[in-house]
């Protein structure tokens, strides 16, 4: 059963965030995974949310959503990322 990677996010750095998504994208790919969409929040429909701008990524199942996330190529990116976007990742599957 398909699992998607949701994140919230809100940029605090551009120019950092620029590096960081150049990096993840190959690694979401490497472990069976594809940016389904992404981009700034249009409305919320109920209750609050802190961030502007949501990213969806569908991997094959939960497994390859952890073993993405959890790799040793996507970890070296994470002090990159949190210098560049304040962020909340969910696993839905």
């Amino acid at each position: 059963m398909s699992a998607f990677v949701v994140i919230h996010a809100t940029i605090t750095d551009p120019e950092k965030f620029k590096a960081y998504g150049a990096g993840s994208g190959p690694t979401v790919e490497a472990h069976g995974g594809e940016l389904v969409t992404g981009g700034h929040l249009k409305s919320v429909l109920c209750g609050e949310m802190e961030h502007d701008r949501c990213v969806i990524l569908k991997f094959p199942d939960v497994e390859a959503a952890e073993t993405w996330y959890n790799s040793p190529e996507y970890q070296a990116l994470i002090p990159n990322r949190d210098e560049a976007v304040d962020s909340t990742f969910l696993i839905v599957g």
